[in-house]
């Protein structure tokens, strides 16, 4: 489970995940969004940099958070059943850069409240141990990338959250802003959450001298590994250069901030020169971003991880349970950030005494998606809400 940068809900997945001979074996089972309670959302918009939150705020949001993926974890575990192991990537408050250096990460959701609703284990806290070591902590998709192309060196994948993430060459790094820019400005310009299907963004036209002004922050020039968050690429950051440019109308705007997602991401990945670039997160809903993206980034095909089996709209939810089965088997992961290879994580017992398995020799070298076979892959937007029984988890199989 994870709730990404934009703060649109809860991406929460099942997955049936083996080992065999160092490839992880993933096949995707069901995923769902489930949204944040209204109210909640609203004070986690609120806290966000540069809104003030103190620590009451802190206490109120993290406990707020950890019931409601508690709620959304009881709920689809139970419509499957036969779930051992709940992974949660949280819901990211602040993520504390300083120059190519991560300093610091907070991800709320205490997992407490998970291990009560379920009766699960849970595996959570995902980032720390990688900044401790030295890398940022994010993106972390470059786990899943990098094990997922590990047969195709000349690919790149790129994510479409709230930020943009690339994993490339074994690296992964943020790219800069994808949605947080684009959904801000259709808040505050359109009141609407989104720009859905990009429809105001195709009405306009790019602004040259505003995405000129955008373009000169020296994120876009340091080199990976880095990252970002909406601390940096927020709304001071929008407003900052629009003072500095005559009015932008709403479509304009859009239009620019589309063109600054596909500029930045092709700069970045144009070192390595890619022939394939699989793209996935909110971000590929949007056609107005992905047909930009497609003209910045030839003559690599784009495509997303639906043509591997990869649901391109949860591969962050199949990301977080990919690093929980990990973390419960054992098996140091290198997350191409600068950090090395860790076990990642804290573990909160769930109902039943900790069972550990043996941790797996070795490691995790490539995955495989595998094919519909071990269970029925749906997307269900309101899952039943119900608690399951907790079943054991243990040895190289298991279901977060």
């Amino acid at each position: 489970m994870i709730s990404g940068t934009s703060v649109d809900g809860i991406d929460v997945a099942v997955a049936d995940l083996r080992l065999e001979s160092g490839v992880v074996e993933l096949a995707p089972v069901r995923h769902a969004e489930v949204d944040l309670p209204a109210d909640l959302r609203a004070r986690l918009l609120a806290a966000l940099p540069p809104g003030p939150c103190d620590a009451a705020g802190v206490c109120a949001l993290d406990t707020g958070v950890g019931q409601a993926f508690g709620a959304a974890a009881a709920a689809l575990a139970g419509a499957v059943g036969g779930v051992d192991l709940v992974a949660s990537l949280g819901q990211t408050l602040y993520h504390w850069v300083d120059g190519d250096r991560c300093l610091g990460t907070l991800q709320l959701g205490q997992p407490a409240w998970i291990a009560e609703a379920t009766g699960l284990p849970v595996v959570s806290d995902l980032r720390a141990r990688d900044v401790a070591a030295g890398g940022h902590g994010a993106p972390l998709a470059g786990v899943l990338d990098r094990l997922l192309l590990a047969g195709d060196p000349s690919a790149a994948a790129l994510n479409l959250g709230g930020i943009a993430n690339a994993t490339v060459a074994g690296t992964a790094f943020d790219t800069g802003p994808a949605n947080a820019l684009l959904d801000h400005a259709a808040r505050t310009r359109l009141g609407l959450p989104c720009d859905t299907g990009g429809a105001v963004a195709r009405r306009g036209r790019v602004r040259a001298d505003l995405l000129d002004v955008l373009l000169t922050d020296p994120y876009y020039a340091a080199p990976p590994p880095k990252s970002t968050g909406k601390e940096h690429f927020g709304a001071e950051h929008l407003d900052a250069a629009l003072a500095r440019v005559p009015a932008v109308d709403d479509a304009d705007l859009l239009a620019t901030l589309v063109q600054l997602t596909a500029t930045t991401v092709a700069r970045a990945l144009a070192p390595y020169r890619p022939t394939r670039v699989l793209a996935s997160g909110g971000g590929v809903r949007n056609p107005a971003l992905m047909d930009a993206l497609a003209v910045a980034l030839g003559p690599a095909e784009l495509t997303t991880t639906d043509a591997l089996g990869l649901p391109a709209e949860a591969k962050e939810a199949y990301l977080t349970a990919l690093l929980g089965f990990l973390t419960w088997c054992g098996i140091p992961v290198d997350t191409g950030t600068g950090g090395g290879a860790r076990v990642l994580g804290s573990v909160t017992p769930g109902r039943d005494p900790a069972r550990w398995p043996e941790p797996v020799a070795g490691t995790a070298n490539a995955l495989r998606i595998a094919p519909a076979g071990r269970g029925s892959p749906q997307q269900d937007s309101s899952p039943p809400s119900t608690t399951p029984d907790p079943v054991p988890a243990g040895g190289p199989h298991a279901r977060p």
